[in-house]
């Protein structure tokens, strides 16, 4: 039996820094070592940066003025499909530090939305990157009980 594992997801965005700029300061991943493809972009890294395996967000710049690299690469898109998850409606990952990603959050203006789900011990946060790409945090349910019992 073969084994399968998420490798990264792609975004395509022609706000290429401030996509990267959304999940390198809300989701703490860092930018990294990138192929020299014919088209600008970035690889942001969760964790080393000497394993391409934790290059779990490429982020693929379109360059208005020169898109055919691009397009002979991975094929054309139309620009204004680039909005929202178009048929994915979320990337999910699991986290710790609820407490210090809601600061974080508060911090930079990023609106949230939080949502429990008690069979499986988990608390969720729900935002959307600049691109309208939906990005859902999981918690362990424990995080928001110790930060709830904190408030009162």
């Amino acid at each position: 039996m073969s084994t399968l594992s998420l490798n990264h997801f792609s975004i395509r965005s022609v706000e290429l820094q401030q996509t990267a700029e959304f999940y390198t300061k809300v989701l703490g991943l860092t930018e990294g070592p990138r192929p020299s493809f014919p088209f600008p972009g970035l690889w942001l890294y969760n964790g080393d940066h000497g394993s391409y395996a934790n290059a779990v967000l490429h982020i693929i710049g379109i360059d208005k003025n020169d898109p055919e690299g691009l397009k002979r690469y991975l094929g054309d898109r139309d620009l204004n499909s680039l909005q929202g998850t178009g048929c994915v409606d979320h990337i999910a990952f699991f986290a710790t530090d609820l407490k210090g990603k809601i600061q974080t959050l508060k911090q930079l203006k990023v609106q949230y939305r939080e949502r429990t789900v008690p069979t499986l011990n988990l608390h969720q946060i729900f935002l959307d990157d600049p691109t309208g790409v939906v990005i859902e945090l999981n918690y362990p349910a424990e995080e928001k009980s110790a930060l709830d019992a904190d408030a009162n």
